[in-house]
């Protein structure tokens, strides 16, 4: 399966958000959300609808098939 592009990193920034700030309103680790960034992470359907939530963006807008 090949990664899941995602403009998590571009939305994180116009919203002057640091990493763990978001991290954080998701709850998962800086971690975790650096590699869902970087690409080397897909994330779970419920996962992916907080992120996009906190981001106050539609799913279809922060992650590209």
């Amino acid at each position: 399966m090949s990664p899941l592009n995602n403009r998590v990193r571009d939305l994180r920034s116009r919203q002057s958000l640091s990493v763990a700030q978001l991290a954080n309103r998701i709850g998962v680790s800086r971690l975790t959300l650096h590699a869902l960034e970087s690409g080397l992470y897909t994330p779970s359907l419920p996962l992916a609808v907080r992120l996009a939530r906190a981001l106050n963006h539609p799913v279809e807008d922060v992650f590209v098939v």
